[in-house]
């Protein structure tokens, strides 16, 4: 399995980790921000991230019938994390700001789901996935990403299996250290798109 050093080399050789003031999602605040895609975009880079992650994951879950990713950020994880596992994959995307299953995909009443992202930060998007878990009455095994940088304060309340934890502060607008209020912010992620 790759390393935590190497998993970080790659991150910061891919410009996938990048420093700067960044607003997050959840919004709150953070001097760094991972940008999967840019690691994505290097497929021999990222298959040495994918296939490690696919290995804890054999590791941890011993049954897996689907995988369940969120669209923007999950969709290219979730189908080589599929593809690695043979596993049927299929993506949630936000319709007025919801998550719902679209294209003819569907999660079978009893089905075991694994939830794979990108980056789970408060877990947001994940546990409205597991919405669509539950209201399929299938069972939700866990979740799987690249990157966890929840720091332990996810509100997900199931084990997280990552290819890496990073600690990367955060925080909300009137409490910035003075360094970052002295950087503009910018917002990289993709939830409010249009």
């Amino acid at each position: 399995m790759l390393s935590y050093e190497n998993s970080l080399k790659i991150l910061k050789e891919t410009n996938a980790l990048i420093q700067g003031h960044f607003i997050l999602s959840s919004g709150l605040h953070s001097p760094q921000y991972v940008q999967c895609a840019q690691l994505l975009s290097k497929p021999f880079e990222a298959e040495k991230f994918c296939n490690s992650l696919a290995d804890k994951i054999l590791e941890e879950f011993k049954e897996i019938d689907l995988i369940l990713s969120p669209a923007m950020g999950g969709v290219v994880i979730g189908y080589e994390i599929g593809r690695l596992l043979k596993k049927e994959t299929i993506f949630s995307e936000r319709v007025n700001g919801k998550f719902k299953l679209r294209r003819g995909f569907e999660i079978s009443k009893g089905s075991k789901v694994l939830i794979v992202e990108d980056v789970i930060t408060t877990g947001k998007s994940s546990l409205e996935c597991s919405e669509l878990i539950n209201s399929a009455n299938a069972y939700l095994l866990g979740f799987a990403c690249l990157i966890d940088r929840s720091n332990g304060k996810s509100k997900i309340n199931k084990k997280i299996v990552s290819q890496v934890q990073l600690v990367i502060p955060s925080y909300k607008e009137d409490e910035l250290p003075e360094n970052l209020k002295l950087i503009p912010a910018i917002k990289p992620g993709s939830r409010d798109l249009k």
